[in-house]
This record gives structure tokens, sequence and C-alpha cells, in this order.
């Protein structure tokens, strides 16, 4: 009895910010053991905790590697296969690390060393082939020279008693963050046996890309002789910039240019195994700012081409060349999924590795290749691909099982997909989430999940900050309707939105509210729209363009209200491509697509939320939603972080975050209706398709 009732419980945010979350796996050089971080999170302490695991390919129980450190992250193994290195703070010989350093530990136990002392701290890093040097990014001074200038540099700035920002570039934040005053990306070689650090860019002008440098932004050659890395060759760094590719030689340093196109953009860089070809992503940004990430080689003679000019989807880093040059690797959303894809070179046909939900990340070794997937019955999970491409559950075989007993303890809730007619007749898709327990016979609350982006997809995935299951454990209908823009369903249904933003996405958000009223099972008293980002940004369009009494109420978080206001943002150089014009040319067309314009129809009660620390979408878009919203009197909570981002990200803030979600809802409550009985607004029920 005791057991049955653990396996009843409600799946709540507790329960939800008790899951251990696994990182990206690093396979040893044999194929036979994985390496992961797996985090922590303590609600009371309000702080999480990371460590390194190994998981046996093979089979057999997982072991942890390292316990002492606060964060963690990022393991690569060598690849000679005596070391595991990662990225971490710690405490070493007395020493506290005060920036991210990389530390070294053998697979087999032991205490990890700290590799080297960078003043300026270690982003990202890849092993050298020979596993004797490491290749990392760091911000530094450009104008300075060497390891101790560079440490005087950042003790004197942490030093200083003013805290003015500075500056005069175009960029200078990005998300959550300012790029660091004065400092930019640049690539260092570590030798692992002398300890000794060389910043490959000093004293060249070049540097990676400002908007979060990592891993993916360069490749060393087979040989150990050169780095290829994309960078932006404009003389002011700006977030739409394109991206050429060069090339340095490790030994006289040497940089040229290998790839540069004004009108293509360029990135994520990879030597084949024998050196002949250069895999990238490439995107045609002069022909149109929604242009897909396509796959693209370089030969040694200077020819490129796009291999997936006729493949209707978008590329994603990282690409990985499968083991015998013929084919890359890499992750691809399909309708609302994202799936781990082949691409043969010779043939330009991709087929699917691995079947989503969603395929996060994958590693390639010895013929061993795991992936980190998720969806939306369960969080991210290790397993390894034992029949490429097929659909069942044979397909893979997990390799550790960290959140089962959690998992084991609480009851989910099922989920579908459904088509529906759309927009201009176009098939729309939407995913369901019921209530556990759902019962057809009974009433339920619809609660609308609008995703941002806008070209983004809501897919089979688990996701932790407004996750699926926590919602529909609550007895809500969950809908997520991948609307007009979304990605995922080819590049005309995802362009079809530009320089008329709302339109189309609310025609097929109200097709669908209507399709699901037309079920004898959802309340048409209890009807909501939540939404982030440019789903918050739907929602406030909402409240200016639906009839009053439609939804009972919308919960609007980090959205987007006045598009002339939000050139505060950090992305403010996209805002003419995407809207059509800049606000100074044709403030009317601009003004047409931004919420704040029909404020005078606002009368939908209204939860809005936002973060300080939200550059994405600066927090005065919400605060002046908010009071838009209180001073012509219509019902509205205010819910703000001053320690959060575009994204609430620390236990306790989540935990209240939940908390005024639901809170809201509850006190929007509408009256049941009779069984059978149809809101005034329904219209005739749209053909639909399940999958």
């Amino acid at each position: 009895m005791a057991s049955q009732k653990k396996a009843t419980a409600r799946f709540d945010v507790e329960a939800l910010w008790h899951i251990e979350r696994v990182g990206a796996p690093s396979l040893s050089p044999d194929g036979a053991q994985a390496v992961v971080a797996s985090t922590r999170y303590d609600m009371e302490k309000n702080s999480s905790s990371a460590s390194l695991w190994l998981l046996s390919t093979l089979g057999g129980e997982p072991r942890a590697l390292t316990q002492a450190g606060d964060k963690d992250a990022a393991p690569q193994w060598s690849p000679r296969g005596d070391l595991i290195a990662f990225i971490a703070k710690r405490e070493q010989q007395g020493e506290r690390d005060e920036e991210s350093q990389l530390y070294l530990i053998p697979p087999d136990g032991g205490e990890a060393r700290r590799a080297a002392v960078v003043a300026t701290g270690v982003e990202a890093f890849k092993w050298f082939p020979d596993g004797k040097r490491i290749a990392f990014i760091s911000w530094v001074w450009p104008e300075l020279r060497g390891s101790a200038a560079q440490a005087r540099a950042l003790r004197e700035f942490k030093a200083r008693k003013s805290s003015g920002y500075v500056t005069s570039e175009a960029l200078y934040r990005y998300w959550d963050h300012h790029v660091p005053m004065g400092r930019v990306p640049h690539l260092h070689v570590l030798d692992i046996a002398s300890g000794k650090v060389r910043d490959l860019f000093e004293g060249s002008g070049y540097e990676l890309t400002r908007t979060d440098p990592n891993a993916d932004c360069f490749d060393i050659s087979p040989d150990g002789r050169r780095i290829v890395f994309a960078c932006d060759l404009a003389a002011e760094k700006r977030i739409s910039n394109r991206h050429a590719l060069a090339e340095i030689e490790l030994r006289g340093g040497a940089i040229r240019p290998l790839l540069q196109d004004d009108d293509w953009d360029f990135s994520t860089p990879v030597y084949s195994h024998a050196g002949q070809h250069l895999a990238f992503l490439a995107s045609e940004q002069g022909r149109k700012h929604t242009m897909p990430r396509q796959l693209a080689v370089l030969d040694t003679h200077g020819h490129w081409a796009v291999l997936s000019e006729d493949w209707d989807h978008v590329v994603e880093a990282p690409l990985r060349w499968d083991e015998d040059d013929l084919g890359l690797l890499f992750c691809a959303e399909d309708r609302g999924r994202r799936h781990l894809w082949r691409f043969d070179v010779k043939t330009c046909a991709a087929f699917v590795l691995f079947e989503g939900g969603h395929a996060g990340a994958f590693a390639l070794q010895a013929g061993t290749l795991v992936v980190q997937h998720d969806g939306v019955q369960h969080p991210p999970r290790i397993s390894v691909v034992e029949q490429e491409g097929e659909a069942d559950e044979g397909r893979s075989r997990r390799i550790e099982h960290f959140n089962d007993a959690l998992m084991a303890q609480h009851r989910f809730s099922r989920h579908e997909e459904v088509w529906f007619e759309g927009a201009q007749g176009d098939g729309v898709q939407m995913w369901l989430i019921y209530p556990p327990d759902f019962d057809p016979r009974r009433k339920y609350p619809l609660m609308h999940v609008i995703h941002g982006g806008p070209h983004t997809a809501f897919g089979d995935s688990w996701h932790f900050r407004w996750n699926h299951q926590v919602f529909a454990a609550e007895g809500y209908v969950v809908a997520c309707v991948n609307y007009h823009g979304s990605s995922s369903f080819g590049h005309a249904f995802l362009d079809a939105i530009t320089h008329r933003w709302g339109e189309l996405e609310l025609q097929d958000i109200e097709a669908a509210t209507d399709w699901l009223l037309q079920k004898p099972f959802i309340d048409p008293t209890r009807l909501y729209a939540t939404g982030g980002s440019y789903g918050g940004y739907m929602v406030a369009w909402m409240n200016g363009h639906v009839a009053p009494g439609r939804y009972q109420a919308y919960v609007c978080h980090a959205g987007c209200y006045d598009w002339q206001a939000m050139f505060a943002d950090d992305a403010y150089n996209w805002h003419a491509r995407e809207l059509g014009a800049w606000y100074w040319d044709d403030p009317a067309k601009v003004a047409s697509q931004s919420p704040h314009s029909f404020a005078q129809h606002m009368q939908t009660p209204t939860l809005v939320i936002h973060g300080a620390k939200d550059y994405r979408v600066p927090d005065a878009q919400g605060l002046a939603y908010y009071n838009t919203l209180k001073a012509r009197g219509v019902d509205a909570r205010l819910l703000w972080f001053p320690d959060e981002n575009h994204w609430v990200l620390k236990p306790a803030n989540s935990q209240l975050w939940y908390q005024e979600f639901f809170a809201w809802l509850q006190a929007h409550q509408g009256k049941p209706k009779r069984a059978g009985a149809r809101q005034a607004a329904a219209t005739k029920k749209p053909a639909a398709r399940r999958r």
C-alpha cells in the first residue's frame, strides 16, 4: 500500500526541483565510458551543486568522479584516455578560484588538479588530438600582452570604486550580462605538462564572437597544427553582423581568412578526420534574415558548397563528422520534434539516427553513439543508440537512472499531437497535455502555453521553467500551439509572419481554442492564455485584439509590449528586419504590430512577470504593461524579480513563480456551464488529424 501511495503523488514544483539535471556526454576514446555533469538543486539553501559521473556504455552502475566542486561542468575526455578535463571554481592549495578554471582528473579517480591559473578565467575548451594541449576561450584586454598584464588589469578593474559601464560599442550587453568592459574573447593554448598558456590572438586584432562564444566556435585540425574559428571581421561588432571563417597556424601564429561573404553568415566549423574538408553552417542572411542555417563544406582548394540546400530543415550545432568522413551528424527539428540525423555528403540525403522527443546532445567514439534526450514524459536521460533510426523503444539503451526513483513516486500526464486548420488554411500542430487520470466526461479548464521566439517551437521535450507536467497536474488541459512563425515546419511557414507580427499567430491560437471548445471536456468559462517572451507579446496582443470574456485571465512573462521602447534591448539591430521598418522611418508600421497601440481595448485580468536582468526584453516592458493595466482599472498583478533574467533560474524564485501563476488562474475561475454548452464565440469544428 505504501508503494501505491507513493506512485500517486502529484508532480509539483518541489518535485521538479529535486530532479537531477544531466548534461551533455563525452565518450572515452574506446567508447566504453561516458562522463557527464549532473546538477542538483537545494530548495532550502536556494543553491545548486554539480558533480561528474562516469557511465559505462557496456553496463554497470554509474560512478561518481568528483564531489568536491560546486559547479563542475563541461567534462571532456582526453584523446589519450588518461585524463578528463572540466571547468570549475574550486579551492586548491589554499587558493580559491575567483574565475572559472580548467581542472584535470584521471578517470580512475583521485584528486582533480588545476591545470593552470588563468587570471581572466576559462569559458570553453577543446583537447588537441595529441592529448597534450588544450585550446580554450578567455576574455582579455586586447591591447595588453602577457598573462601578468592581464592579471594586473583584472585586479585593478575589480578594485575600482566606480561602478559605471562606459562604452562606444554597438554591442555591449547580451541576454543577461554586459560584455566585459574593454575585453574581447581570445583563443588560448594550454600546455598540460608545463602549465604554460599562450594567447593565440594577442596583437592580431582577431577575436571570437562576443555573443557567448563556446567550443563550437572553433576546431583543431587532426594534425594539431591549425585551428579554424568563426569571427566577425567588421570594425564595429553588431549582433547582426555576418561571421567569416579564419584559420591560424600554431607554429608562427599566422592567421588567414578562409571564407568571407557579405551575404552569408558562417559558423560552427569542424575539420574532417582526414583534414581534407571543413564542414560548417551557412545562412544566407543577405537574402533574408530568417534564412535557415544550412550544412556546407569547404575543401582544401577554397571551394565551398551548401549541401542541405534542398533539405528544408534548420541544422543545429554542433556538427560531427562520422568516423568514415562520409557523413555528418547533427541535431535538427522536424515537425515539433528534435532528432539526431546523419547527412550523407555524397548523396545529400539525411536520415534519422535517433528519433526524438528531443535529442539534446550526442557523442560518438569507436562506433559507440551516446545521446542525451528528453521528452514531455521525462527529463534528460543518457542512452546508447543501438538501432539507428528505429522508432520503437528497442532503438536505445539507457545507461543512467538518476531520476527513476523520484519519477516513480509521481503520477504523470499523457500527451498527444493533433493538427487543425489554422491561418491561411494551413495545417497547424498542437500538443495537448492532459491532467493525470483524465476523464473525458468531466469539465477541465484550458491553459494555452504560448511559446517564445517566435522562430522556435514547442516540442516533445521537458521544460524546467514552464513544465507541462506541473501545469497539467494542477488539473488543466494544456495546449501548446506551434503557430505560424514556428520552427521545424519549413522556411515558408516560419517566414510567414515577417513584417506582420501578431496577425497569423493570433488566428492560429484562436482556431485552436475554437477546436478545443468543440470538445465536451473543455469548460468554456475557464479559458486562460499564458506565455513568455514572444509568448508574452502574444498574450499582450490578445488582450488588445480578443473580445473581453473570451479568456478569463492572462499571464504575461517577459513579454514585449512596446516595439519603440523595445529598442533598449540587446537585439535592436533585428527590429527593422522583423517588423519591416525602423520606428523613425515608418512609425505607423511598427506601431501596428505593437500591443501598446491597442491598450484602449485591454480589459482581461493579467499577471505580469519580469526580471530586472532581462536585456532581451527589458523589464520596463513588463512594468509599462502592468502600469497601463492599472491606469485603465484592469485587474492586474505584478511579479518582479530583481535578480532574475529572461528566465527564472533560482529554486526559491521558481517556487514563488509557480505559486503566483496558479493562484492567479485560480482566482479567475469562471462558473462551469452545463455539459454540452458552448461559448458563443466558438466556430465550426475544424478538421483535425492525430499523430
